[in-house]
């Protein structure tokens, strides 16, 4: 069959435009059968992946960064005929700044190795994740991660996974802090958070691990939620996010890290939010999230 890729030119500042061309060569190379397709702006690649489902295209091929599948799930969902039908397959050429969804997966930065991947068509049946109306693939939160996303929108002057670190001490440098309630299956929680993040993959920003211990196959949902009360305990937790297993963040006092498969979020003063990176909005106070487990065939090795 033909698959559709969906580029977004725009992943990790226009740099996926450039390096089309030798996607374009990777998925020749390897002998992928495709048509190709441009994103325009936000939310087209919703639009375009649910027409691509309809239109009987597969796989379905992701040629961004994580905001890019993320979209790109969410069209192939308002394609699907109820919430019970498995999705894709899709597949990933990884043209962002973190990647960290393929990486969480398994999938090679190396554009060649991915087209490969996707030529040989074996996939694995990953959860997704739904917050409110909106599915993410890789995590979504509320807190300091999204108030750090707002701040590297805004750097135009550093590229790379520098701009993320810059951006997370800019951030906390304004010691942000909200009241929450927090409720899932087996707890709940009231009180004051720095953060609130949701896994499916434990990696986000490309170097931070905030829920070290998340699973894209596991059929939970993983969350990390937590306070630091001042500056230079924040500062001092930051390093200890880059650390996927022992040393990592959710050991120091005051975070915890818990699974569930279900999660409500009521926030007394609002707050930004994102899923897969991209910031869905600007000042929310109640979220809502679930688990659907295996619900998106991967193309993966």
């Amino acid at each position: 069959m033909t698959a559709k890729v969906i580029l977004n030119p725009y992943s990790n500042r226009w740099n996926a435009k450039a390096r089309w061309p030798q996607a374009e060569a990777a998925l020749q190379a390897a002998g992928v059968d495709f048509e190709m397709v441009v994103s325009d702006g936000p939310g087209h690649i919703i639009e375009l992946a649910e027409q691509a489902a309809r239109q009987g295209f597969s796989p379905i091929i992701a040629a961004g960064g994580d905001g890019t599948v993320g979209e790109a799930v969410n069209g192939l969902a308002h394609a699907a005929k109820s919430e019970k039908d498995v999705l894709g397959p899709l597949g990933i050429l990884p043209l962002g700044t973190a990647n960290d969804l393929a990486f969480n997966v398994g999938i090679p930065t190396d554009l060649q190795a991915a087209a490969r991947i996707i030529k040989a068509g074996k996939t694995q049946l990953m959860d997704i994740g739904k917050v409110n109306d909106r599915y993410f693939a890789n995590n979504s939160a509320a807190g300091l991660e999204p108030y750090v996303t707002t701040k590297q929108i805004r750097i135009t002057w550093i590229s790379g996974i520098l701009r993320y670190l810059v951006a997370a001490i800019w951030a906390i440098m304004e010691r942000p802090k909200w009241m929450a309630n927090i409720q899932w299956d087996s707890g709940e929680y009231n009180g004051p958070i720095s953060l609130v993040t949701i896994g499916n993959g434990s990696r986000s920003g490309g170097v931070f691990y905030m829920i070290p211990h998340a699973k894209p196959f596991d059929g939970k949902l993983t969350f990390v939620y937590g306070y630091r009360s001042t500056r230079l305990a924040m500062l001092s937790t930051l390093p200890k996010a880059m650390k996927p297993d022992v040393g990592s963040y959710v050991e120091v006092e005051g975070i915890h890290e818990q699974d569930a498969t279900w999660i409500k979020i009521h926030l007394e003063n609002p707050s930004p939010a994102h899923t897969d990176g991209e910031i869905f909005s600007e000042a929310i106070q109640d979220l809502e999230y679930s688990i659907q487990p295996g619900r998106l065939k991967i193309l993966a090795s």
